[in-house]
């Protein structure tokens, strides 16, 4: 696609995105969310690639179990479109409690005290971006590493929202933005980052049986300055509260072979995810090509 067709297309797609977040605003949250997560069930399958979710589940599940791959379909656009909506009521979430039981305050607690930096890492599950705000809540320092949208019109309103309401260090994926994580680690600063995205300069690593260029980073920045990975995984529960876990965190032991202990730490945490993924599968985006 020539770039004065992205551009059309992405104005396009702007102009119907601002309209649905003008009439969220109207009919507010609760109806929004019924209504949209209708809305994604419908159009969604027709904006994705069916394919790509098709084969990704096959991964997951084998050829057979259709009708579970179905209900898993349905609740992933439901989560879709509930967390679209969500994004304009961020402000409503940062100012209350009662929407999000936080499994793990005791982790986060000595995290807070030890007053040294460690790596958070999670995926896409539920409302994603609470796991951030709730860390930012408990006045834990932390960057969070972010990639923007490929819509440039809507990008610097999300991004806005993100640094406005869940996190205000936020770190644009890429070489500078692992040169910008170091320098928020020696800062005393922590680390959040999402590990379930194929990433082009990742290494290919096992995640249910099948290879998957998979980042390293959160093994690389915990060698290089000797800290803790803590693993976070999130779920929306049937009334749209969400529960959120937070792992003991994981202890990494240096020793002379840097690269054969930095593929293991990633191959650990790939397992890790693939547990978080089984526990609630409708919870996890599944439109990434993520075994490309």
């Amino acid at each position: 696609m020539n770039v004065c067709c992205k551009i059309v297309k992405y104005f396009f797609q702007a102009i119907l995105i601002y309209l649905s977040f003008a009439i969220i605003k109207i009919i507010g949250l609760n109806l929004s969310r019924k209504f949209f997560s209708f809305l994604f069930n419908i159009i969604g399958p027709s904006i994705k690639s069916q394919q790509t979710i098709n084969d990704n589940l096959e991964k997951f599940f084998g050829i057979y179990n259709e009708d579970v791959k179905e209900r898993i379909q349905f609740k992933m656009w439901t989560n879709y479109g509930k967390t679209f909506v969500e994004y304009l009521y961020l402000k409503k979430f940062k100012n209350m409690s009662s929407h999000i039981e936080v499994k793990g305050e005791e982790i986060l607690n000595k995290i807070k005290k030890n007053n040294k930096p460690v790596i958070f890492v999670s995926g896409h599950f539920a409302n994603f971006e609470l796991m951030s705000m709730e860390l930012t809540k408990r006045n834990i320092n932390f960057a969070t590493i972010y990639r923007p949208l490929n819509n440039f019109f809507i990008n610097p309103f999300i991004e806005y929202l993100r640094k406005k309401y869940i996190c205000q260090n936020q770190i644009k994926k890429g070489l500078i933005g692992v040169k910008d994580s170091i320098n928020c680690i020696k800062n005393n600063f922590s680390i959040a980052l999402m590990i379930d995205q194929r990433v082009s300069e990742g290494r290919k690593l096992p995640l249910f049986g099948h290879t998957a260029l998979t980042t390293t980073l959160p093994a690389q920045l915990a060698l290089k300055f000797n800290l803790d990975i803590v693993p976070i995984y999130i779920t929306r529960k049937e009334n749209d509260n969400f529960e959120m876990e937070i792992y003991e965190p994981l202890k990494i032991l240096n020793n002379d072979d840097i690269e054969t202990n930095k593929l293991n730490i990633s191959i650990k945490l790939n397992k890790i995810l693939e547990k978080m993924i089984s526990q609630d599968p409708g919870q996890w985006i599944w439109t990434h090509n993520r075994w490309k």
